[in-house]
């Protein structure tokens, strides 16, 4: 959802609502020198901080408890926290602008396009789709039931079929 949060205008005020902010707190955090320090600092630090993000946002809590090391060990590379980190300082003009409703209306996009929207998604609860037909003209909404933020881990075999049945749909193979 990051490219989704400039184009999609019913995301931005919301995210910018008080009670919002213990969700979005780690956008501002990733642009603090410091971040990629403190949370590299060691293994169990970068695995925690990790995990809190994969375990916190998943409704499937477990969802990545086989491949957390492997995450971990990607994380840990040589630049690669302060790498993931910089889109947080390259993106910041623009999110506060959308947030504060200021960010320039775009045109819809008007490419066939498939939102399976996360049920239980606790950074972007479902309601906030009754704006989606503004920013794609050519929408197929469905709520992805059971799931939160990572509905392609938390039940990749559904997402799978949900993503085949709309190219079939739309007749791209």
């Amino acid at each position: 959802l990051f490219f989704f949060d400039f184009v999609y205008p019913g995301i931005g005020p919301r995210m910018a609502a008080p009670d919002r902010l213990n969700h979005i707190w780690y956008q501002s955090f990733h642009q603090m020198e410091m971040a990629p320090q403190l949370i590299g600092a060691s293994r169990e630090s970068c695995r925690l901080y990790i995990s809190h993000f994969l375990k916190g946002w998943a409704h499937r809590t477990n969802a990545f408890d086989d491949v957390l090391d492997a995450f971990t060990d990607n994380f840990l590379k040589a630049g690669n926290l302060a790498g993931g980190f910089a889109h947080y300082r390259a993106s910041h003009a623009g999110r506060v602008a959308m947030m504060k409703g200021e960010a320039p209306r775009l045109p819809p996009i008007a490419v066939p396009t498939c939102v399976g929207w996360a049920e239980h998604d606790p950074l972007f609860p479902f309601g906030w789709t009754d704006r989606l037909s503004e920013t794609f003209s050519d929408l197929d909404l469905e709520m992805f039931p059971g799931v939160g933020h990572f509905p392609h881990r938390e039940n990749p075999d559904r997402a799978a079929r949900e993503i085949a049945a709309f190219f079939a749909r739309i007749g791209w193979s």
